[in-house]
């Protein structure tokens, strides 16, 4: 069999210890032939490709973001929702020039919405979820969100002394769209003070509540973990500039205001997202080999296994408020932004 594998949508730590996984399997295990396919879904299009050998996959385990480049799909997700047959046909047309028994998608939600419309054309493909967010349905975890959390949770340790030594609120934005599972773990994990997620909301005086019962408590600083997607009322501003301008002028305390970013999503993988790379990226390939495809690997409790991608295009995975982090962090004395009414 001959397989090709692409990256899309955003990088994150992982993305080539996958690769490694399914084309080593494939060559070594199956006797596959592999081809990697550049620049995301553009790249076949284009046949924009490389084989990948034994020796082109070995020393990528610990490299963070993807050796076959990744890019946004606006022009391919034009193509394959347009109603125009023609355009479909580019794409299939494509695919079988490639000669391709299957195509690998590794990639967050968009690309696993993508990877289900090229199922539903009739093409044999396979998705890997990848993302730093942790909100792909129908998998408990994704590779990449344990690098994540490890980054913030180091910044966060890092802020506690600073905010100690000058006696100062911390805010700190992490990355997470619609779903604030980096700051909920890297929050409870780092000993914040209060954590804001966009499945929650916020009420400010809770907030400003939460950091004057502190100061009264002989407690002159605090730690706020916020995730970079919760919606603010009436405001432009980022989260993080937000929270901190509001908690200054309420409290009187200096504020200040840590914006991770993008370091969130590079570097190299952790031990765990290289391993979980590695197991996903060879049931991938099982898959292929026994010929399921249309379906998307997972991780569903301490296994590996797999879902129809109908049940995945299109939905989120998101932090509940009866989360067991959740949960436990109300009881230790953490404050998430809301009444408890």
């Amino acid at each position: 069999m001959k397989i090709g594998i692409l990256t899309s949508g955003g990088d994150c730590p992982g993305i080539n210890a996958t690769i490694r996984g399914v084309g080593k399997t494939a060559i070594n295990h199956f006797g596959m032939e592999v081809i990697g396919i550049h620049n995301g879904f553009s790249g076949l299009l284009h046949k924009d490709i490389s084989t990948l050998t034994e020796r082109s996959l070995s020393g990528i385990l610990n490299l963070g973001g993807t050796i076959l480049g990744t890019a946004r799909e606006k022009v391919f997700r034009k193509l394959i929702t347009s109603p125009d047959e023609e355009d479909r046909k580019t794409i299939k047309k494509a695919y079988h020039e490639l000669g391709l028994d299957c195509l690998v998608c590794i990639g967050g939600n968009g690309t696993q919405r993508t990877t289900w419309m090229l199922s539903e054309m009739g093409l044999n493909v396979i998705g890997v979820p990848k993302t730093i967010d942790n909100d792909i349905y129908g998998t408990d975890i994704t590779f990449g969100f344990d690098t994540a959390v490890g980054i913030a949770t180091e910044a966060i340790d890092r802020l506690h002394s600073t905010a100690s030594s000058h006696r100062r609120v911390m805010v700190i934005e992490m990355m997470g769209h619609h779903a604030g599972w980096i700051a909920l773990h890297s929050g409870m994990a780092g000993g914040a003070d209060i954590i804001l997620l966009p499945e929650l909301g916020y009420n400010m005086k809770v907030v400003i509540d939460k950091i004057k019962e502190r100061l009264e408590m002989g407690k002159p600083y605090s730690i706020v973990a916020v995730a970079e997607g919760i919606e603010i009322h009436g405001s432009k501003m980022r989260p993080a500039s937000y929270f901190a301008h509001h908690i200054e002028k309420e409290t009187g305390i200096e504020t200040r205001e840590t914006v991770l970013g993008y370091v969130q999503r590079g570097g190299s993988p952790s031990p765990f997202d290289r391993t979980l790379g590695t197991e996903l990226g060879g049931h991938a390939t099982q898959l292929i080999h026994e010929g399921r495809f249309g379906r998307m690997v997972s991780v569903k409790g301490r296994g590996i296994s797999d879902v129809p991608l109908s049940e995945v295009a299109g939905k989120l995975r998101l932090v509940k408020p009866d989360d067991n982090l959740i949960i436990q962090g109300k009881r230790i004395g953490i404050s998430f932004g809301v009444s408890e009414d």
